[in-house]
């Protein structure tokens, strides 16, 4: 009886064990994606976060997933497409872009979020500190609030005889007013007189665009939430002949005239290379929060191929000692 029992079990436990090793095996890892722009305007950052995640040993599609969300400028989708990922039970979300980030706090205190913002991120309250951020979430910061005034003066350069300068906003961001006190502040000792004026639907895009051109504005800088109305910026910028200073080198690709910025593909590198860490069993509270050391001016140049984007500077992300944004 004992021995009729045994042959039994043990036929059972090796029909069984295939199954459980399939079972196993096709238990990958999942990374929530959401972002407040479009999968089109961003085709070039997902495959650079898709980069940093190779370079770490993971491969959408063999042995790790990727859900996305995208909330395609609108976003009041984001809280309920943060909270479908936590209902996915994802292993992490990278959050692009601070209302993006809001979200995911809000959806969940325990899964690793890991962010890519131009805002920064402990005015925001995303982190304690940059060093050492505590709480469930970390990332990588490029600064593109702060580098208003420095784009207006290369922009001051770039068009000395324009004593007024238009800056373009959106005021439903969240971080939007420390860019624009950040560039308003600068406008005095350049000697330009800043005219802010607000936008956030593609109607008040094309309606900021005619009454810059109706002051006579021949210079332009703008915020950092317009990425997904990219084309249409450029479009309305080169319409009315009216230089514009962008805030990323993806303008300048889509036919701007010049940006200066650090490479943002490189933040998004960067990010999955931070999630692959998260996935490995780091911790976000143990990762500091990585900021851009390089900038770099690009712009429209021509030479035997005709006309193409051009950057003189290389970038690199690397870690910030100490809190300096404080």
């Amino acid at each position: 009886m004992r021995r009729r029992e045994f042959i039994r079990l043990f036929s059972s436990t090796i029909v069984a064990w295939p199954l459980t090793a399939r079972a196993q095996q096709a238990a990958v890892p999942v990374i929530g994606f959401l972002n407040s722009g479009s999968s089109k305007a961003l085709q070039s950052f997902v495959a650079a976060f898709r980069q940093g995640l190779s370079e770490s040993g993971y491969v959408e599609g063999q042995n790790l997933a990727i859900e996305y969300r995208w909330a395609d400028g609108d976003y009041e989708k984001l809280p309920r497409l943060a909270v479908d990922l936590v209902d996915r039970h994802v292993s992490a979300i990278i959050a692009g872009g601070p209302p993006a980030i809001m979200a995911a706090e809000a959806a969940t205190t325990t899964i690793p979020i890991v962010f890519t913002s131009g805002g920064n991120p402990i005015e925001l309250g995303f982190v304690s500190s940059l060093s050492k951020p505590g709480g469930n979430v970390t990332g990588v910061s490029f600064l593109l609030n702060e580098l208003g005034a420095k784009r207006l003066e290369l922009l001051r350069e770039l068009v000395p005889a324009a004593t007024s300068v238009g800056f373009l906003a959106n005021p439903t961001r969240p971080s939007f007013q420390s860019e624009v006190t950040n560039t308003q502040q600068a406008a005095p000792a350049l000697g330009v007189k800043l005219v802010v004026l607000n936008a956030s639907t593609e109607a008040e895009i094309d309606a900021a665009f005619a009454e810059f051109s109706r002051q006579g504005i021949a210079a332009l800088s703008l915020d950092s939430f317009f990425q997904t109305r990219r084309d249409q910026i450029v479009a309305l910028a080169n319409r009315f002949r009216i230089a514009t200073m962008y805030n990323l080198r993806e303008y300048v690709v889509a036919g701007g005239l010049i940006s200066y910025a650090p490479s943002l593909a490189e933040v998004y590198r960067q990010a999955g290379v931070y999630v692959a860490k998260i996935v490995k069993g780091a911790k976000p509270a143990h990762l500091p929060v990585l900021q851009p050391t390089k900038f770099r001016p690009c712009d429209q140049s021509q030479d035997s191929q005709g006309t193409r984007s051009h950057c003189i500077q290389s970038d690199a992300i690397a870690r910030r000692r100490g809190d300096r944004m404080r």
